[in-house]
């Protein structure tokens, strides 16, 4: 039984590589966002590409 467990232990960690749970919530890593390969503009936590919330708010309001 130990063996299994082991082998569990070691695809959580290769799933780990992605993302990790961060009170119940799923976050992505950049690894993980370079892969999928597009940015989707929902300011990710760890977003390789630059985007941010903040800065998305900050042009509609010079638009306005």
């Amino acid at each position: 039984m130990d063996k299994d467990r082991q082998s569990t232990e070691g695809e959580r960690e290769e799933e780990n590589e992605y993302y990790y749970l961060e009170n119940g919530l799923i976050v992505f890593k950049a690894t993980f966002l370079l892969k999928r390969g597009y940015c989707c503009k929902r300011g990710c936590r760890h977003c390789p590409y630059g985007f941010r919330k903040d800065s998305a708010k900050d042009e509609k309001s010079k638009d306005d």
